[in-house]
């Protein structure tokens, strides 16, 4: 059996007194898309930024692409590299064009030499759909276009992994489906992926495995058409009821 790429044993991280991740276990084979759902507050998205050492854990092991997470320095960068991040917001360099907000990464930590950088966000902007916005800065840019161009970024780091933390929630509905069908080619292709979001249709479709959290707990973990089928526990039917009837 392949060593997993992603793996979390037994992790708990507190906010004070708040317990939000509550002795989590999740393995993420290579290639492979899980689907994070679950009501707000779950703690979905401490989970998504723990694996990127966004949020540090107080207790258990995260382990990534065999290694555990390291703490800090070059090690650190390095992991950061490896793991592509898109959030909620943008996040872009709003003072820097699309194509240099999607050079920088390569150029800077890396050490590409600026053409072998630009022409692959070229290459990546054209696969998002936006390569004719190259030369505009992130605020001439839609939500949807924004978004399309942090998955460029990421993805211009030649990552192993990437991690979407509710990367719609902010976007107007009409612009929900650009960044998803992005999200669902990435998949296809092959692009390990966890994704935090309360798009159930990305879900059905693009996940190989739903995970199902509340209060920071793991609740259940099942594949789309069985999970959206018949979940197994009370909190998942619950859920499921309120978000799938509108």
């Amino acid at each position: 059996m392949p060593e997993p790429l992603i793996e979390l044993t037994s992790v708990n991280k507190w906010f004070g007194s708040l317990h939000v991740l509550r002795d989590v276990n999740l393995a993420v084979e290579r290639g492979e898309v899980v689907v994070v759902i679950g009501p707000s507050g779950s703690g979905k998205s401490t989970l998504c930024r723990a694996i990127n050492r966004l949020e540090t854990i107080n207790s258990g092991s995260i382990r990534f692409d065999g290694q555990p997470l390291p703490e800090e320095g070059k090690a650190l960068a390095k992991l950061r590299s490896e793991v592509g991040m898109v959030f909620q917001s943008f996040n872009l360099f709003a003072h820097l064009s699309i194509l240099d907000n999607v050079t920088l990464g390569p150029i800077k930590v890396r050490g590409e030499s600026k053409q072998v950088a630009r022409d692959r966000a070229m290459a990546l902007l054209d696969r998002v759909g936006i390569a004719n916005q190259a030369a505009k800065h992130p605020g001439q840019l839609s939500g949807g276009q924004q978004q399309r161009a942090a998955i460029a970024r990421a993805l211009a780091m030649q990552p192993k992994a990437m991690l979407f933390d509710e990367p719609t929630s902010a976007l107007d509905p009409e612009m929900v489906g650009e960044v998803l069908e992005v999200m669902t080619t990435l998949a296809a292709e092959g692009m390990t992926m966890i994704v935090v979001t309360h798009e159930m249709g990305f879900a059905r479709h693009a996940a190989r495995r739903v995970v199902f959290m509340a209060d920071g707990e793991l609740v259940e973990e099942a594949p789309p058409a069985e999970f959206f089928a018949n979940p197994r526990s009370d909190r998942a039917r619950d859920f499921l009821s309120k978000v799938l009837q509108h």
